[in-house]
């Protein structure tokens, strides 16, 4: 459920305090979401990487596909989430942008592209054993859309 409040009873200075109110509360809902992430974390399992036939498709967010990009699939995890992949077997790691869904019958945690398993080194393997970090971000506007009407302040007199 969207912020769907009519302001316009609302002077300009009580509009841009109610304003920094909601970055306020945002903030703070938002740092207490993403330590919670990063208390999760890591993940183990294992990558895989996109075959050549996918370059050009749309992925699930509707981004086009290309190989070279650091973009990744994963199941769960939203889209436009920052995560850092390490190859358990060499060290290597990147940091690789969530963009793309895999198949439910897939058996590893994420999909790679061809870049991001050149970077860790897994192209001849086909796959390998990674783990895999949320790095903390604030999606501050986000997490406003997400508040309900009745859960903002009302401004004062």
């Amino acid at each position: 459920m969207g912020i769907s409040v009519q302001l316009t009873f609302l002077n300009s200075k009580m509009r841009i305090l109610l304003l920094l109110v909601l970055i306020g509360i945002g903030s703070t809902f938002s740092a207490e979401a993403q330590l919670a992430d990063t208390e999760m974390g890591p993940f183990y399992g294992t990558a895989s990487y996109y075959a050549n036939k996918f370059q050009g498709r749309r992925t699930a967010n509707g981004e086009k596909f290309h190989q070279d990009s650091l973009t990744a699939a994963h199941n769960s995890f939203p889209f436009g989430s920052l995560v850092k992949v390490t190859n358990r077997s060499n060290g290597k790691w990147l940091v690789v942008r969530i963009n793309d869904r895999m198949s439910p019958k897939a058996r590893h945690l994420i999909d790679l592209t061809r870049s991001g398993a050149k970077s860790l080194d897994f192209i001849q393997q086909g796959y390998t054993s990674v783990s895999l970090e949320l790095i903390p971000t604030l999606p501050v506007v986000e997490e406003m859309i997400q508040l309900e009407a009745d859960s903002l302040p009302l401004p004062t007199n």
